[in-house]
């Protein structure tokens, strides 16, 4: 993946240039899944932190939890959630034009003060074409999309997923190197400038090196 690529995934419709991750530990919780779901959400997670040398917490001091995964039938179902019209601004108007696009996801970040990610919501409307994918597929495609702030174009005409000869779907490959450079220390949690994703692509590079 050469850095025009790179750059690709973090320029948005509007042609800005935005990249983040987190900047502190992820502390999960998941609604509206049985304990199995649950527990395949939880190890989604924890492989995809493993990848990218990030960690994972019971609770985070300032919010409690910072990441929520809501699964659901309806997009009206969350006008019923206690609170969340506190945490999601304008929850009732999302919920109408959700509703009327038909969606069946949405996800919405939170920021520190430095532009690092401090909270993410994400919203699965269990519609037929998600309830087809196996847990584990769903899940891990969730975590990864949640794991850095890409552009809103960034997986429109293909998935982050892959699938292999034997018919398992994994991460593609060059997301995950993509993924572990964005989380190499010496770079910024935050970048707008298009010459970021010089600098990613270039860790990528050493990434691959160090595997080989």
């Amino acid at each position: 993946m050469d850095a025009a690529e790179v750059e690709r995934f973090f320029t948005r419709s509007d042609g800005s240039y935005l990249f983040a991750r987190w900047g502190r530990p992820i502390a999960p919780i998941v609604f509206g899944v049985d304990e199995a779901t649950l527990t395949v959400v939880k190890g989604a997670l924890e492989a995809v932190c493993a990848m990218a040398g990030h960690h994972m917490a019971e609770t985070d001091p300032e919010l409690g939890t910072n990441v929520m995964m809501f699964f659901f039938r309806d997009w009206v179902e969350l006008l019923d959630v206690p609170d969340l019209d506190r945490l999601i601004d304008g929850l009732a108007p999302l919920v109408a034009k959700l509703s009327a696009a038909e969606a069946n996801q949405y996800r919405v970040f939170r920021f520190d003060e430095s532009g690092a990610i401090k909270a993410c919501f994400v919203f699965l409307r269990m519609d037929d074409a998600m309830s087809s994918q196996p847990a584990e597929t769903l899940a891990l495609g969730q975590i990864v999309q949640s794991i850095v702030l890409w552009s809103d174009a960034a997986f429109s005409d293909r998935s982050p997923m892959g699938q292999l000869e034997d018919g398992r779907v994994v991460l593609r490959p060059e997301i995950a190197v993509l993924i572990r450079a964005a989380y190499d220390p010496v770079m910024p949690a935050m970048a707008d400038d298009p010459a970021h994703a010089l600098r990613l692509a270039a860790r990528m590079q050493v990434a691959l090196g160090d595997a080989n």
